[in-house]
């Protein structure tokens, strides 16, 4: 389920705030939050704020080089170029055509007993699959993978955790997990390579695999410390999700209607 997703042009119009924060200032001229939204489009996921401070500057550096730059492409007198002008004509378009869709779906409402009746009649739709809580140990041999089974067998509970993440820690290869204990965290089976996948399923919480498991990476040795059975999301949890998809399903409705109903008056000629 998707929302309106805005163009780049409209999305920086539809930013600007009256409280916006202020990085710097270029020839008296205030470079806002709008200035830096321009910018981080290009950094996809990426969020400013979260950024260190460095790479921050350097964002802001940019946002007034750019400010500079502008400034003297309005100086040049680019604006009474025609190409500016052509483009001009299509940009206005675009926004005229864009906000005006955006007002379209804003106005839609959803009906609170559509949005139920859609979660109880789509019931496979919001399954969540079982999962589990999980830790590795990753060496490059079976003989390495066999050793550290050796050294956790017998061991079970709170001293089995504490001697895996003890040999994780000192002996696992994978550099992403090697300073945690090994830990994964939760995972679906298809977030995994299948072998890795089939044995951490087949596991009870608090087991470990006996036998070393074979991947493209290497060996491993895998501990589950938790697990959950598959299970159907909340009406709560996915309420959000159902309204945002009706809403869309209906603004489209909308839309497509309207634009047959225009074509039935309009000459249209396909070359």
């Amino acid at each position: 389920m998707k929302k309106v997703i805005l163009s780049g042009i409209v999305a920086a119009v539809l930013s600007v705030s009256l409280n916006a924060t202020s990085y710097a200032t270029v020839n008296g001229e205030e470079v806002t939050d709008q200035d830096i939204a321009v910018l981080m489009r290009a950094m996809q996921g990426a969020k400013f704020e979260e950024l260190p401070s460095d790479a921050k500057q350097k964002i802001v550096e940019q946002a007034v080089e750019r400010k500079l730059l502008t400034a003297e492409a309005n100086k040049s007198g680019i604006e009474k170029n025609k190409e500016y002008q052509e483009a001009l004509k299509r940009i206005k378009g675009d926004l005229a055509l864009e906000i005006w869709m955006k007002k379209i779906y804003d106005g839609v409402k959803v009906d609170a007993k559509d949005t139920k009746d859609y979660y109880d009649k789509n019931s496979d739709k919001f399954m969540q699959p079982a999962t589990v809580k999980a830790r590795h140990i990753l060496v490059k041999s079976e003989e390495e993978a066999k050793d550290v089974i050796k050294q956790l067998d017998g061991a079970s509970g709170a001293k089995l955790t504490e001697k895996f993440i003890e040999l994780a820690n000192s002996k696992s290869v994978d550099p992403s997990a090697k300073q945690s204990g090994g830990e994964l965290g939760w995972f679906a089976a298809n977030q995994m390579v299948k072998p890795f996948a089939d044995a951490a399923f087949a596991l009870k919480k608090g087991e470990f695999t006996k036998a070393a498991v074979q991947t493209q990476f290497g060996f491993h040795v895998i501990l589950v410390e938790d697990t959950k059975a598959a299970e159907k999301a909340t009406f709560d949890m996915v309420k959000a999700q159902i309204e945002n998809g009706l809403k869309m399903e209906k603004f489209r409705v909308q839309v497509a209607e309207k634009a047959k109903n225009l074509r039935k008056n309009a000459k249209v000629t396909i070359k």
